[in-house]
């Protein structure tokens, strides 16, 4: 039953007309000093900020529930509303209630959703806050990822594998697409985004052009490189217009949009990033490579090093470059120390600048600004005198912006409050009507105290006292034990249990210049900061550079740090098709060794002519798959341009580097082990390359062992015999069988990680040595795992019989049989058999000591009896 206008409040009914502007969204709506939520949004918002819910009237309307918090709080609990992915409509008054005898008008002044978002406490440091749009076109799919917290906008399009391979390696807070294409979207990339639909209109070419040419100032596109990707900027078109509709319009740092090259990176696919845990992990506690390699100094150097980490370079001479860089500073400790000294001070100035063009930055971040161009200043001069051609090439793009850093220094008060409202944020001597209205706001606070003076002793009230509130301002406090002394001419205000109040007109003269004065400060301060805000906005281009160089800085300094501290050293990086690595170390393993533990180093060689692939066998746990991993993190760590953990590494560039590694059952979508093992296999064997290096581990496990073996045979024929690519393969397996393939295949070699027995031990050596390996010593693992002893016991029994029926040429499905028949004869006898029971208590009750021969005769004779029952 529809509502009755009529019975609501005007607060209600205002209200109601704004909430139904923004359907989906909590609507905080301020009264006074507050932010009110009701109905449905005070039930949510008090469940998730773990605040009071009440109810209140609302006219004749019934009652409603009710949830609100201070509006100075806003920030914390905002944070809160949308990290538990609320998408969260900010109501704010847009007049001063003094100023209406009416309601005060209200409105929206910003709708923030979780992947639109600048706010200190919502967002993560080290990691990016993507906004994503997907625009699903006939044969291609778009994609655009905007950062508003930063400014990076990028564009690209591709089938549906790349497309989900930029969401997988970007992880954006929050993805925005067709309404009709909810189901495409599930069903190519999955349920785990945080989504949002739009109407059909906003995706065509033409309104994204209009769009994109108007918040960038020119013509055409063609000056950002991307004109050509139409299907890409339909999706770009579609951010800045959602950046629109959530009330964000001030997008000056948004400055440029740029093309996400494919031919430029390397190839991660969602898998790889995943099997490798390069940034994320599915498991507790484990660490990923980006928390082991993190020793930059910035939050802004943090982030680029994890993009670095998913998009890998491809290309010779910038992975040359950056590994020159870390060679210069490893070799000049002084210079890296001397310049960690300073980024460590800039702090994260890629998002301070963006706060600057979203016009929402503070006064003490622009002294910090000032601060951080201050030590870009030192950092050029450092590197411009480096003799390092790279380090000299980015001290060439360094603006320490001197003019808008000496208008900071001399117009703002050197620690200003983090609050413009809270005032002294402008400094002396800057405006004259300012400085004069100071001088009456403080000067007059002065002569009250001197009114206080005159007046106790032209009365003689030693403890009058002059104070203000908000309900008759400034007035003189007399208690009532010298009430008697009051002139005549004090007009009284307000009387206590212990004084007496009073006015007089000299006081409320001071009083009107003193308030006066203090509003006009405040507007005149606003004016002056927000035109400063206006002029550092003018830099936000070469400030942006600035963040970007100094960032990319950082990870070098961190790369070099990690050679010093980790002993990585420079691997050789060339066009060759050959991977040789000398001693090589899983980087974050090595890290996580008990001290005093020393890391079983392993050499790998491969190339396309004599050792294509590798199979290798052996015990479980003996740490074949850590062999694999580390073999691709060392390639992908190359490729970053940071040094790796080996003794020697010469590697030929690698475009693609695909893992099959330890698949887990996806069961919510339908999926086991066996199947999301055999996608995955699928997405490497159709996309391989000459160039690409293959880690496979145990392939074919999740189904029979017949199944399997063939599955994992013909996978290495088929690599082994591509016409076109001969990719570099570890293939890690507990299929012995496997091993006859290199009698038959010319680049198919064995290899097994050795174990020594002791005894009955088995100790795992870790080392990687030419042959094959026949045993699996499952039962060894078993073992240590703490199974029960008798199990143990009886799989060795069994694991011995079926060894024995083997080398008589019996069939496993026979052995098996007779291993269960035995099984069964065993069961016959089972503890809780009532003639077994009979006999046990028997023996329990003889005493062998005075039993005599003829005696245990008779009882043998008795049990026999029994058993043939």
């Amino acid at each position: 039953m529809a509502k009755d206008k009529t019975k609501e409040t005007p607060l209600m009914q205002q209200y109601n007309a704004i909430k139904a502007k923004y359907p989906g969204a909590l609507l905080l709506f301020r009264v006074g000093d507050f932010y009110e939520t009701f109905g449905e949004d005070a039930v949510k918002t008090a469940q998730i900020l773990g605040i009071v819910l009440t109810r209140r009237g609302n006219g004749p309307g019934g009652h409603i529930e009710l949830a609100g918090f201070p509006h100075h709080s806003l920030e914390n609990y905002l944070s809160k509303l949308v990290r538990a992915g609320q998408r969260v409509a900010i109501c704010d008054q847009l007049e001063d209630p003094k100023s209406t005898k009416t309601i005060v008008k209200r409105g929206v002044t910003e709708l923030v959703t979780p992947g639109v978002a600048y706010n200190d406490n919502i967002l993560s440091q080290k990691s990016n806050n993507y906004l994503a749009a997907v625009y699903f076109d006939k044969s291609l799919i778009g994609v655009s990822l905007l950062d508003i917290s930063t400014g990076e906008f990028f564009v690209a399009q591709g089938n549906a594998e790349y497309i989900d391979k930029v969401l997988q390696g970007f992880k954006p807070r929050e993805v925005v697409f067709q309404k009709n294409r909810k189901q495409d979207f599930m069903e190519l990339f999955g349920d785990k985004f945080y989504t949002y639909t739009l109407d059909d209109w906003a995706f065509t070419i033409d309104y994204a052009n209009e769009t994109l040419t108007k918040h960038f100032e020119v013509a055409s596109l063609k000056g950002f490189g991307v004109d050509k990707l139409q299907t890409g900027l339909v999706a770009a078109g579609v951010v800045l217009h959602y950046l629109n509709e959530t009330e964000h319009r001030n997008l000056k740092h948004i400055t440029s949009i740029s093309r996400l090259e494919e031919d430029r990176f390397m190839w991660l696919d969602r898998f790889t990033v995943r099997n490798l845990e390069l940034v994320s992990t599915s498991n507790d506690n484990a660490v990923t490579l980006f928390d082991v390699l993190d020793q930059t100094s910035t939050p802004m150097g943090a982030r680029l090093l994890h993009k670095w980490i998913i998009m890998p370079l491809k290309e010779l001479k910038p992975i040359q470059e950056r590994l020159g860089m870390v060679e210069h500073l490893v070799e000049h400790r002084e210079l890296s120390e001397e310049l960690l000294s300073h980024i460590k001070q800039i702090g994260d100035l890629e998002r301070l600048i963006s706060k600057v063009g979203l016009l929402k930055v503070g006064p003490r971040e622009l002294c910090q600004l000032k601060k951080a161009l201050y030590h870009i200043e030192e950092v050029k001069k450092l590197i411009e005198n480096s003799k390092n051609p790279f380090l000299n090439a980015l001290a060439d793009q360094l603006n320490p912006c001197l003019s808008i850093r000496e208008k900071l220094e001399r117009e703002l008060f050197p620690d200003p409050p983090a609050l413009l409202i809270k005032g002294n944020v402008i400094a002396d001597g800057i405006d004259e009507e300012l400085d004069r209205l100071r001088k009456i706001s403080f000067g007059g606070k002065d002569y009250l105290i001197e009114i206080q003076k005159r007046e106790a002793a032209a009365t003689g009230i030693p403890s009058l006292k002059i104070a203000f509130n908000n309900v008759f301002g400034y007035y003189l406090e007399v208690t009532h034990t010298h009430k008697d002394k009051v002139p005549a001419d004090w007009l009284r205000k307000q009387t206590l249990v212990n004084a007496e109040r009073y006015i007089t007109p000299e006081l409320k003269e001071y009083e009107e210049q003193i308030l006066g004065a203090e509003e006009k400060i405040q507007q005149i301060e606003v004016r002056l900061y927000n035109e400063l805000m206006y002029q550092v906005s003018t830099y936000i281009k070469p400030i942006q550079l600035n963040a970007y160089q100094v960032a990319q800085l950082d990870v070098m300094l961190c790369f070099s740090q990690l050679a010093i501290h980790n002993h990585y050293v420079k691997p050789e990086l060339n066009t060759k098709k050959v991977l040789d690595i000398k001693g090589g170390r899983h980087p974050v393993i090595e890290k996580r060794l008990a001290v005093g533990e020393e890391y079983i180093t392993n050499d790998v060689f491969l190339d396309n002519e004599s050792q294509q692939i590798i199979i290798i066998t052996g015990p479980n746990m003996s740490g074949k798959s850590a062999i694999l991993r580390q073999t691709g993190l060392i390639v992908l760590m190359a490729q970053m341009g940071c040094f790796v953990p080996a003794k020697a590494a010469t590697i030929g560039l690698v475009d693609k580097i695909f893992t099959r590694v330890g698949a887990s059952d996806n069961l919510s979508s339908g999926e086991s082990t066996f199947m999301v093992e055999m996608n995955e296999t699928a997405s490497i064997l159709n996309n391989i390359s000459d160039n690409s290096l293959i880690l496979l581990d145990e392939i074919g496990r999740g189904t029979s062992t017949y199944d399997g073996i063939s599955i994992a045979w013909a996978i290495a024929e088929f690599l082994h015999t591509h016409p076109t690519a001969k990719p570099k393969t570890l293939f890690a397996t507990h299929y012995h069988e496997l091993n006859e393939l290199a009698n038959t295949m010319a680049r198919i070699k064995n290899f097994n990680v050795s174990i020594k027995e002791v005894g009955n031990k088995v100790i795992f050596l870790r080392k990687l040595v030419p042959g094959g390996s026949e045993h699996s010593f499952g039962i060894h693992v078993a073992k240590m795992a703490g199974m029960p002893p008798k199990l143990i016991a009886r799989a060795n029994e069994i694991l011995k019989k079926l060894e024995i029926d083997r080398t008589e040429g019996q069939s496993i499905k026979d052995s098996i049989k007779k291993v269960q028949n035995q099984a069964y004869q065993l069961h016959m006898f089972a503890v809780d058999d009532p003639i077994l029971v009979k006999i046990r208590d028997m023996l329990n009750n003889l005493d062998v000591n005075v039993l005599t021969p003829v005696e245990a005769l008779l009882k043998l004779d008795e049990i026999q009896r029994l058993i043939k029952q």
